[in-house]
């Protein structure tokens, strides 16, 4: 026997009397990744064995070593989706939790092996991890889109290296029309879900709030301070409408507590216009309607106006 049939036997008859023992201890994830490797497969008989058992009576032992049967299976996938410049660690986590769903779902009855049907698991737990952690916004939310997000990359790589020939459209990042029908048709979408996946995965995420600056006295400017739209602030709205209630209901109550001459004057004066826009009535002309003194209007004026400014100021 060969020293690595040896190993191989060794490692083998440790993963069926202990199925953990052969997993290296967190931090090292090549270790993790070496030792997963030199797991044993079971055969299509001991794979059996241990899912009816599993259904049977929900035996750990025997999910534990359909488990770890397939680890390698869940580094290997995982290795797909490296592009996306997540963690590959956290890919291989979330694809054991795929993993361990499928087993637990899984059906030797069914006719098919393990390892495929804990392939569709796997890949929907990372995909899944995927859209949620790659951007702080979701880009992709509907199968349609989902679909697109995971296979526009590759195939925009396909059609650079088909082009890699011309200078002009290798360096050309955006699909061209043909280049966008190609894809809506193979993934079965419209033209228009391709440009919006395509305009959403070229984009970044931008901090609205500028971080602070090195220099204190000039402040960081971020994209808050152009998109803040002044006259929907939530204060200056009150005020706006405080200031739209004394100019109306406000006014209208505090005219109803002068008396009708004083009332009259003050409408005159300042509310009512002119036909040629120049204004109210003058105190002279006032004073000669109500046979008295320009002076004595502009004291009955001055004395409403005081009182209108206490009534305004009760009803604010």
């Amino acid at each position: 026997m060969t020293p690595s049939a040896s190993s191989s036997a060794n490692a083998r008859a440790v993963a069926l009397v202990n199925p953990w023992a052969v997993v290296p201890a967190l931090g090292n994830l090549d270790a993790y990744i070496t030792a997963v490797n030199r797991l044993p497969l079971l055969t299509q008989e001991e794979e059996q064995r241990y899912a009816r058992e599993l259904r049977a009576s929900g035996s750990l032992e025997a999910a534990g070593k359909l488990v770890l049967s397939h680890l390698r299976l869940v580094v290997s996938t995982s290795r797909q989706y490296l592009g996306y410049g997540l963690p590959h660690a956290d890919l291989i986590q979330e694809g054991n939790v795929g993993l361990m769903k499928a087993v637990k779902r899984f059906d030797p009855d069914q006719g098919v092996r393990l390892v495929s049907y804990a392939l569709h698991w796997i890949k929907a737990e990372i995909h899944e991890y995927i859209l949620k952690n790659w951007r702080l916004v979701k880009v992709a939310t509907t199968k349609a889109q989902r679909k697109l997000f995971f296979n526009l990359r590759s195939m925009k790589h396909g059609f650079k290296a088909e082009s890699a020939l011309h200078d002009d459209l290798a360096r050309r990042d955006a699909l061209t029309a043909e280049q966008i029908d190609v894809v809506a048709r193979e993934l079965n979408v419209k033209p228009e879900e391709v440009r919006e996946m395509e305009t959403r995965l070229s984009g970044c995420d931008v901090q609205l709030d500028p971080s602070p600056g090195e220099d204190e006295d000039k402040p960081a400017f971020g994209p808050i301070a152009y998109l803040a739209d002044e006259q929907r602030e939530p204060t200056a709205m009150i005020q706006a409408a405080q200031r739209e209630a004394l100019a109306t209901q406000g006014i209208a109550s505090a005219l109803e507590g002068l008396d009708a001459r004083s009332r009259r004057i003050v409408t005159e004066r300042w509310l009512n216009v002119r036909d040629d826009g120049s204004g109210g009535m003058t105190l002279h002309e006032l004073a000669a309607e109500y046979g008295v003194s320009a002076e004595r209007i502009r004291q009955i004026e001055a004395a409403a106006m005081k009182k209108m400014k206490t009534a305004l100021v009760s009803y604010a």
